[in-house]
């Protein structure tokens, strides 16, 4: 009764300080003072896609592996579930299944899936001895499965409609009790997504019906706009296709876009640009042929192809910390640039928002403080060994487990949140967390904030300090909820 009336005070207390789904989350402290010049991905950074566009991937790569690779007809039955899979899980390629892994390599039992189906918490502990995956089966710096590794990790946006292509077409095989070799289906699989890009199939479409697939946002441009007013310097480095950019920044930002770009590259091959010094620039007309013209500087109102990061800062002098980048894709956008090059990052986690709107809704604030309530009192009353105190703790764990299920549900019903597993942060959150100075669900959200504002970190308190540093006043604080309704 005591702890049920501390949670009722509670609950009200903790729902008062709701965190605000357009603030900027920093995990470095950054000065936007300190910025001089501001660079930008394009897909799912400046541009934002309808839910259609998932939908066509799956379908055009369902259709290349029945025409091209011979797969079964049948598998047409299978259509695109948005609901399926979430970003940053890792697919054991000879295994055959997804599954979602921590911080600390260990797999969240509950969310492996063979196919459509989950995996048995026993089977999975018997498949890998356990539920921790060794640091040599796991997957390279970029997330690829190579050099023996097996394990990819997905962690583009545009990689949402491959994972559910993969599960649909194992359980396919499975349901069918058709033998295959898992290897050849990841790699197929693997290849008719790439060729949907490549082909061009989703270029096309899009650019024939750019309303149903690309989300109009005017904020784009007001982001744009704002940063040239303050005299910013700004750029777009891609790679998509030079006649598909332009089509979709005339769409939501004008077709004075490129007005607002000191330099647009195309087509960069990231993250191969940022590694590469062997590939020059190479001019696009504004037919979108190729010049063969040695590229002595970086024109504005000029459109370049490929090239590489090593040209760019020699051609243009922007180095080091007054350079910030923003990208939606931890690895191939960010993680050079963080570690070998200096520049500041911003990562765009469209996830975000959804997942701060189901933080902030009283049932969810209920469940997590009744969750660490339980915690809490299984640390405490463990030490008490008699007969009946054990019957108590053992509900309370059964309790615990129970309530961890369904806060998975609140996110992701297979998978969970994209940031955290039962109480660790997720594998992804980890990379995020390494590769990005600061992390917002849109560029957006950099409205809310003047050109000179600081992001300063939380410091939230080691698991050896006192927890009273959490609790410091709401100018130490990230934006709350209420604070940006009161504005």
């Amino acid at each position: 009764m005591v702890v049920h009336a501390v949670l009722h005070d509670l609950v009200p207390s903790i729902m008062s300080n709701l965190l605000n789904p357009d603030a900027i989350f920093s995990n470095n402290e950054m000065s936007l003072s300190d910025i001089e010049i501001y660079g930008f991905d394009y897909d799912y950074t400046l541009v934002f896609y309808s839910k259609h566009l998932h939908t066509l991937i799956f379908n055009a790569a369902r259709d290349l592996l029945i025409n091209e690779h011979r797969y079964p007809a049948e598998i047409k039955k299978y259509e695109y579930d948005p609901s399926f899979a979430i970003r940053g899980l890792h697919y054991d390629v000879q295994r055959a299944v997804l599954m979602k892994i921590d911080a600390f390599h260990y797999i969240q039992l509950g969310t492996v899936y063979r196919g459509l189906s989950v995996v048995p918490d026993e089977e999975v502990i018997d498949m890998y001895e356990g539920s921790h995956v060794p640091l040599e089966q796991m997957s390279d710096f970029y997330g690829k499965s190579s050099h023996g590794n097996t394990m990819k990790q997905f962690m583009d946006i545009f990689s949402l409609p491959e994972m559910t292509l993969l599960s649909c077409v194992n359980e396919y095989f499975l349901k069918n009790n058709i033998d295959y070799e898992p290897v050849h289906l990841y790699k197929d699989v693997k290849d008719s997504i790439r060729d949907v890009h490549i082909k061009g199939i989703m270029y096309r479409a899009i650019e024939a019906d750019i309303e149903k697939y690309i989300c109009y946002a005017e904020q784009t441009r007001a982001v744009l706009a704002k940063l040239a007013d303050h005299g910013k310097k700004m750029f777009l480095i891609t790679n998509s296709p030079s006649s598909f950019v332009d089509k979709g920044m005339r769409y939501i930002v004008g077709k004075d876009w490129r007005d607002l770009f000191d330099v647009v590259i195309v087509q960069a091959e990231k993250p191969n640009f940022f590694n590469d010094k062997r590939r020059p620039f190479r001019k696009v007309n504004e037919k979108g042929v190729l010049l063969w013209d040695k590229i002595h500087k970086l024109q504005k109102g000029q459109i370049y192809k490929q090239g590489n990061l090593y040209e760019f800062l020699k051609l243009t002098g922007w180095r080091g910390s007054r350079v910030l980048y923003f990208g939606d894709h931890i690895y191939s956008d960010l993680a050079d640039l963080t570690l070998k090059h200096g520049w500041r990052t911003g990562a765009i986690i469209p996830e975000l928002r959804s997942e701060l709107k189901i933080m902030n809704t009283e049932q969810f604030v209920q469940t997590m403080t009744w969750l660490q309530t339980l915690t809490g009192l299984l640390e405490q009353m463990q030490v008490h060994r008699d007969e009946e105190s054990q019957l108590v703790l053992q509900e309370w764990k059964r309790e615990r487990k129970e309530i961890r299920e369904m806060t998975k549900g609140f996110f992701n019903a297979q998978f969970g949140s994209l940031f955290r597993t039962d109480q660790n942060p997720t594998y992804f959150l980890r990379r995020l967390s390494r590769f990005a100075d600061i992390y917002m669900a849109s560029l957006s959200c950099l409205l809310n904030y003047d050109v000179s504002h600081t992001f300063y970190p939380r410091r939230t308190p080691l698991q050896h300090e006192l927890p009273s540093w959490s609790d410091q006043p709401s100018a130490f604080r990230v934006p709350l909820l209420q604070e940006a309704q009161a504005k």
